[in-house]
C-alpha cells in the first residue's frame, strides 16, 4: 500500500465444502511481512485465503493522536471521526446505538476527552468490525490437508503373513499374525505393515533369490500380484479369509496396533485383468504383453499397467475400487509400490477422490527417485515418504540430508519414514557392522524423524547378504521363513526403550525442530531435537561407526537449553537412566559399539 493508510488483514478460513468464511486476524511483523494462524481442528481438509483493506478508521484515529499530540485544532477532525462511526452505525445492527452514542460523545467533548472516546477498545473494535470495506482478497483459495495423528508420529512394523506359523516349513495365516501382536506391541510399534496379500501368479513364478525358474513348492513373489483365484480385491487362500482379516485388525485395533496393507498396481501374467482388459497393458509389436524391466532386470512375472491407453479412463476407476474395497473392508493406512512410475496426473485425481470422502486414510509412498520427485509425490498428498536414510551414513552425510528435509519450506508437505531395511534393502553397514550397527541405526532413524520402521528380522540382526549386493541372501520375498523371534543377540529391548522414550518426549514426536551441533569426532554425530509446546530440547549423541569406541567433547548449545556459561547442570540419559553432572559448555562422551551407541539426554530440573 503506498502513502500513510493503514492496512488490516484477515486470514479467511473453512473446510472444504462450506460456502462461509471464518476469519482470524493476521498482525504486521517487521518490513511488511504480515502473519496469521487458525487452527485446524479436524482431520478434513481446510481451505483458506487471505483478505486485506485499508482500515479507515485506524488511519484515521492514528492522524488524530499525532495531531493532537501536536497541539493542532483537531475539531474538524474529530467531526470527520463521528461521521466515520455513523457511517458504520448503518451497518451494524445491534451495534448501530453504541457507535452513535460515541460519535454524539466525540463531538460534545473537550479534544482530550474526544480522543479518548476515539481510542477506547470498545469504539475501536465496534468500528473495525462494521465499517466499509474494500477489501482485496487473494486471487487463489489454498489447501491444508489435517491428518491423523498416526500419519506424523508412528513406528511402523513390516512383516510378510505367510512366514509367521510357528510350524517349520508351513504357510503362515493371518490367525498366526494374531499370535505375534503381543511381540509387536512390546516393542512398542503401531502400524503393522504387510506386504501385498493377494493371490499369487504362477506363470513365470520366480524361485529363491530371484531364480528366473521356480520349483514346484516355490511361493513366489507376493508383488506378482493375481492368479485364477483373483486379484488385487482377493486374499490369497493360504493366508486365510477376508474374516480372518477382519479378526487380525480388530485383535491389533485392541493393542494399539493399525493394521497397513500395500498397494502395487501391477499383475502378474495370471491376473483376470490380463483376460478381461488386455487394453489396460503395454504391447510389443507381435502383439504379446510387456513384462515390467529396470535394466539390468527383466521381470518375467509381472506386467505393468499403461496408465495412458485408450481405455485409461475405466482403469483409473478400477484402481480406483481398488483403495475403496479394502477401505470398506476397514483398512486406513497404505503403503504404495512405486507410485513414481505412474503418473502424477493419477495420483493426484486418485487421493483427492479418496480423501474427499475418507480424510483418515493415510498414503505412504515408496519411492526411491529423485527427490524433486518425492517431494511433487508429497505435494499431490501422500501423507509419508521412504527416504535416503537407508544410504546416509557418515556425520556430514546426515547433518546435510536432514537439514534439508527438515527445513520448514519442506516440512510443510514432505513428512519421512526412516525404515531401516527393507525386504529389497539390505545396506552394507548393517551388513558388515553387526549387532552395533543395528543398535546405531535404529537409534538415528527413532530419533530424526517422529516416523520410522522395520522390516522384521532386523530385532534379530539378520544380516546375511548376497555377495556384493544390498540384498538378502534367501530373501523373504519369494520363500518362507520362521525364526526363532527371542533368539540370542536380538535387539528388542533396545527397540522397546527407543519407542519409550520417544511416546515420553514431545519433542521426538514432531517433524522439523532439528538442529546439527558440530563435533571434532567425525564417527560421532550430535543434535538436539526440538517441538512447540515441549520446553527444551532433547540433546542426542550418536556413534556412528559400529566396529570402535569414539569418545568426543560436546560443546553444549547453552542458550539452546537456557543454560549460562560456568553453570552446573544435571543430565539424564532417558536410555538408561543414568544422571550425569555436567559444567559449562564443553563435556566429554565416550561411546562404545554395542553397549552405549549413543545418548538421548534430557536435562534434570
Amino acid at each position: 500500500m503506498h502513502g500513510t493508510d493503514i492496512l488490516s488483514a484477515d486470514v479467511l478460513y473453512r473446510r472444504a465444502g462450506e460456502r462461509g468464511w471464518s476469519r482470524s486476524a493476521m498482525r504486521q511483523g517487521d518490513n511488511d511481512r504480515w502473519t496469521g494462524a487458525f487452527t485446524a481442528v479436524e482431520n478434513t481438509t481446510y481451505q483458506y485465503t487471505i483478505e486485506a483493506w485499508v482500515d479507515t478508521y485506524s488511519t484515521w484515529l492514528e492522524k488524530l493522536k499525532k495531531w493532537h499530540l501536536a497541539g493542532e485544532d483537531t475539531t474538524q477532525d474529530v467531526r470527520t471521526g463521528a461521521e466515520l462511526l455513523r457511517e458504520c452505525s448503518s451497518r451494524a445492527g445491534a451495534d448501530a446505538e453504541k457507535l452513535k452514542a460515541a460519535a454524539a460523545r466525540m463531538e460534545a467533548s473537550s479534544p482530550d476527552e474526544a480522543v479518548r472516546v476515539a481510542s477506547d477498545s470498545q469504539t475501536v473494535e465496534l468500528a473495525l468490525r462494521n465499517q466499509r470495506r474494500e477489501a482485496s482478497r487473494f486471487r487463489k483459495v489454498l489447501e491444508v490437508a489435517v491428518d491423523r495423528r498416526i500419519a506424523g508420529f508412528a513406528a511402523w512394523y513390516e512383516l510378510f503373513p505367510r512366514s509367521q506359523s510357528p510350524h517349520q516349513g508351513k504357510h503362515g495365516t493371518f490367525l498366526d499374525c494374531i499370535s505375534r501382536l503381543d511381540d509387536i506391541a512390546g516393542m512398542g510399534f503401531n502400524v503393522l505393515y504387510l506386504p501385498p496379500i493377494h493371490p499369487i501368479g504362477v506363470t513365470s513364478r520366480r524361485g529363491r533369490n530371484g531364480a528366473l525358474h521356480a520349483s514346484r513348492d516355490d511361493p513366489g513373489s507376493p508383488w506378482a500380484i493375481g492368479s485364477a483365484e483373483g486379484g488385487h480385491k482377493s486374499i490369497h487362500r493360504e493366508l486365510g479369509t477376508m474374516d480372518d482379516f477382519r479378526l487380525l485388525m480388530k485383535k491389533a485395533a485392541q493393542k494399539g496396533i493399525e493394521v497397513a496393507i500395500d498397494i502395487a498396481f501391477q499383475c502378474s501374467p495370471d491376473h483376470p485383468y490380463v483376460r478381461e482388459h488386455p487394453e489396460w497393458f503395454y504391447h510389443r509389436r507381435d502383439g504379446s504383453i510387456r513384462y515390467a524391466e529396470n535394466p539390468p532386470k527383466k521381470y518375467f512375472d509381472i506386467y505393468p499397467l499403461d496408465f495412458r491407453n485408450s481405455d485409461w479412463k475405466a482403469l483409473w476407476e478400477e484402481l480406483k475400487s481398488v483403495f475403496t474395497f479394502w477401505i470398506d473392508a476397514g483398512v486406513r493406512i497404505f503403503r504404495v509400490d512405486n507410485p513414481h512410475t505412474k503418473p502424477f496426473e493419477f495420483w493426484e485425481w486418485v487421493i483427492g477422490e479418496i480423501r474427499g470422502k475418507h480424510p483418515d486414510v493415510i498414503f505412504l509412498s515408496e519411492a526411491f527417485t529423485r527427490p524433486k520427485v518425492m517431494y511433487e509425490l508429497s505435494k499431490l498428498g501422500f501423507s509419508q515418504s521412504y527416504t535416503y536414510f537407508t544410504w546416509k551414513n557418515f556425520n556430514w552425510e546426515l547433518e546435510e540430508y536432514f537439514s534439508e528435509i527438515t527445513s520448514p519450506e519442506i516440512t510443510d508437505f514432505f513428512r519421512p519414514n526412516l525404515f531401516t531395511n527393507t525386504p529389497d534393502i539390505l545396506p552394507f553397514v548393517l551388513q558388515n557392522g553387526g549387532r552395533p550397527a543395528f543398535l546405531m541405526r535404529a537409534l538415528l532413524a527413532a530419533t530424526l524423524s517422529p516416523v520410522w520402521g522395520i522390516y522384521s528380522g532386523f530385532e534379530l540382526c539378520e544380516n546375511e547378504a548376497l555377495p556384493g549386493k544390498e540384498e538378502y541372501m534367501n530373501s523373504e520375498k519369494y520363500e518362507i521363513r520362521q525364526r526363532d523371534w527371542n533368539r540370542a543377540g536380538n535387539i528388542k529391548e533396545f527397540i522397546s526403550r527407543l519407542n519409550r522414550v520417544r511416546a515420553e518426549c514431545p519433542q521426538l514426536q514432531e517433524s522439523g525442530g532439528l538442529s546439527f551441533h558440530p563435533v571434532g569426532n567425525p564417527n560421532i554425530v550430535f543434535y538436539t531435537r526440538a517441538a512447540v509446546r515441549s520446553g527444551r530440547p532433547l540433546m542426542v549423541v550418536v556413534n556412528i561407526n559400529p566396529f570402535d569406541a569414539q569418545d568426543a567433547v560436546l560443546r553444549i548449545p547453552l542458550d539452546e537449553l537456557g543454560l549460562v556459561r560456568d553453570q552446573d547442570y544435571v543430565v539424564r540419559d532417558m536410555l538408561t537412566g543414568e544422571a550425569f553432572r555436567w559444567h559449562g559448555e564443553y563435556n566429554y562422551v565416550r561411546l562404545v559399539p554395542g553397549e552405549r551407541p549413543g545418548h538421548i539426554f534430557t536435562l534434570e530440573g
